[in-house]
């Protein structure tokens, strides 16, 4: 007996061990970029994978000089777009889930449909569209394509979500004489908070990282979402590296997500597996 507890001890020893080092590999490109961001380049070749002897703050000055507007831009165009995905796409959910109409089940496939198409095939048209409604160069030629992809992603996944609920909650609410509407922003959209912010969150990772589409409708600089910026600010040293000031702004680039993240952990967490219990 004794000797199968020491066993699982040792076992037990072993796999914290390993998730251990799985955990610092996974974690130590992030540090090696952070400890290079504050290295000069002399330092960078001598001291390659250690932390820097010497921290050069005129490194994340530069980054930042260059940087900052691109922030800005890309909050404006994940203010306008998450939040109008998740509002049209979790309307178009209620109504496959809840409403009958005809041919719902052939509509709610064609949606799913969408899925399945790169989205390199739709490029030329959708920058077709733009061209002819007259808003590239504009913060709507980011966003409102940003909402059209994201729509079937995001009625896929609400619309399992409101299909699990219980009907008689919607039957009693009808039975009061509460419109659809109301039944939408009253009881749906209270009981389906943890997945649609797994959903904001998810799609907020997807527009603040995107980077073919906005290089594309995006020729002025000073409206330049972060991908692309930091794009350009790399080829600025692609003849004469600076690897301090470039990782710099790498690291100035993830830190909004980490910190949003961080925080919004525990309902995207909560998101996934409120999602699987009603799935």
């Amino acid at each position: 007996m004794k000797q199968k507890k020491t066993k699982r001890q040792f076992s037990s020893v072993l796999i914290q061990i390993l998730i251990v080092i799985i955990a610092f590999l996974m974690l130590y490109p992030i540090i090696f970029m952070i400890f290079t961001s504050f290295k000069d380049n002399p330092e960078f070749f001598r001291n390659f994978w250690g932390p820097p002897l010497t921290v050069h703050l005129d490194n994340y000055k530069l980054a930042w000089g260059y940087l900052n507007e691109s922030f800005m831009n890309t909050i404006i165009i994940c203010a306008i777009s998450v939040p109008g995905v998740l509002v049209t796409g979790s309307l178009s959910a209620y109504a496959f889930a809840r409403l009958r109409f005809p041919l719902k089940n052939f509509f709610y496939y064609m949606v799913l449909a969408l899925m399945m198409i790169p989205n390199m095939l739709v490029l030329i048209p959708t920058f077709t569209m733009v061209a002819d409604m007259g808003i590239l160069n504009s913060y709507w030629a980011v966003a409102l394509p940003a909402i059209a992809n994201g729509e079937a992603f995001v009625i896929f996944v609400l619309r399992g979500f409101f299909v699990g609920l219980p009907e008689e909650i919607f039957e009693s609410a009808r039975m009061d004489g509460a419109n659809e509407f109301k039944i939408y922003f009253k009881i749906a959209v209270p009981l389906s908070l943890p997945i649609m912010g797994t959903v904001f969150i998810m799609r907020l990772l997807s527009d603040w990282n995107d980077y073919l589409w906005p290089s594309l409708t995006m020729s002025e600089p000073a409206k330049w979402p972060i991908a692309v910026a930091i794009k350009a600010f790399k080829a600025q040293f692609d003849l004469l590296p600076q690897w301090g000031p470039l990782y710099a702004g790498f690291t100035l680039t993830i830190i909004p997500l980490v910190i949003f993240f961080a925080f919004t952990m525990k309902y995207y967490v909560e998101g996934i597996t409120s999602g699987a219990v009603k799935g």
